[in-house]
């Protein structure tokens, strides 16, 4: 299995996290702990479900340190108190001591409420719910703008991903030009389709909203804001969409349907979703080369990094150029 010559940052960033730590993390914040305490699925942070005295559990998420600053943090939990104020269904952080970030050297640490729920089934009544949730949330998202998360861009998503894999030597040599032409090509096209929408608004967007960030409780549970950015709306929308073209089709028209119910959709978006997909693609590649060196991901991806792989993904980025070249999905 390959792996780039160089060290990666953040090696093994979570290998002093304990489960003392984790308890006396929660008790300082004033929460007595009764001691059980759950690890729960997720890589790029560490999230616990911890038994409180008396009360609920509650959910604690330790950051991947480097990854966010303080103010980008801050940011995000402000956006969701923001949305839970306006009774969008959200999970936002508890505040506890006044505060909603707390520090546990080398982490900064939050705690949420625990909520249950399920999988959406995303058939067409639950699309026009979700539909109709995004629409509020765009329409709150659009009264200010973040000042310190990032914005969505060809640049940070797709050039540097693309940049980072050929520097560290991921992909193997005999398949390295390939990718090295394939992705310029991707880029260029990419390029001319976000130049399109250049003057659409921006928004403050969720950021990864796909079905395994909502939760079903009698109607849409929107978690997970680790990724929220700045960006065009459809980047909220496009990865609810599955199946092939008449089924997509039927899907964005419930999707808008209950979306414009709170918020105007702008469907000159419409064609990014492709665009948006292969920068996805590419992102998600580098994002597993980036975090290589902490022990969780050889073991939850061990298909990454081998020419299988790198052969599957130069088949799905062919795919994607001819589909940018497809007329977009269009609303009636």
């Amino acid at each position: 299995m390959r792996r780039g010559p160089e060290p990666l940052l953040n090696a093994h960033p979570f290998s002093s996290l304990n489960p003392d730590l984790v308890l006396d993390a929660v008790e300082s914040t004033g929460l007595p702990c009764d001691g059980r305490l759950l690890a729960l699925n997720s890589y790029e942070n560490r999230v616990y479900q911890v038994g409180i005295e008396e009360a609920e559990p509650v959910v604690v998420k330790f950051y991947r340190p480097a990854r966010w600053t303080r103010e980008q943090i801050l940011e995000e939990h402000s956006f969701l108190q923001e949305l839970a104020e306006a009774e969008l269904p959200v999970v936002a952080p508890l505040v506890t001591n006044g505060l909603t970030l707390h520090n546990c050297e080398p982490f900064l640490f939050t705690v949420f409420p625990r909520k249950g729920g399920r999988l959406p089934d995303l058939d067409l009544d639950t699309l026009q719910s979700v539909g109709r949730t995004l629409g509020q949330l765009h329409s709150i998202g659009a009264r200010s703008r973040f000042q310190h998360r990032p914005r969505l861009t060809v640049a940070g998503h797709g050039e540097a991903s693309r940049r980072f894999l050929l520097d560290n030597d991921f992909i193997p040599d005999e398949l390295r030009p390939a990718y090295e032409t394939l992705t310029r090509d991707l880029l260029d096209r990419i390029a001319q389709v976000w130049r399109m929408c250049d003057n659409g608004p921006l928004l403050r967007l969720h950021g990864d909203c796909h079905a395994g960030n909502i939760l079903w409780r009698e109607g849409p549970l929107l978690v997970d804001f680790d990724d929220c950015l700045t960006g065009p709306a459809i980047q909220d929308l496009w990865m609810l969409l599955s199946g092939e073209r008449d089924q997509r089709q039927a899907q964005l028209a419930e999707l808008i349907d209950g979306y414009e119910m709170f918020y105007d959709f702008n469907p000159a978006e419409l064609q990014l979703v492709e665009a948006l997909r292969t920068l996805r693609l590419m992102h998600y590649s580098a994002w597993l080369a980036r975090r290589w060196d902490d022990p969780a991901f050889p073991r939850a991806f061990p298909w990454f990094n081998t020419p299988r792989y790198w052969s599957e993904q130069i088949l799905a980025l062919r795919e994607q150029l001819a589909a940018l070249d497809e007329p977009p999905l269009r609303l009636f």
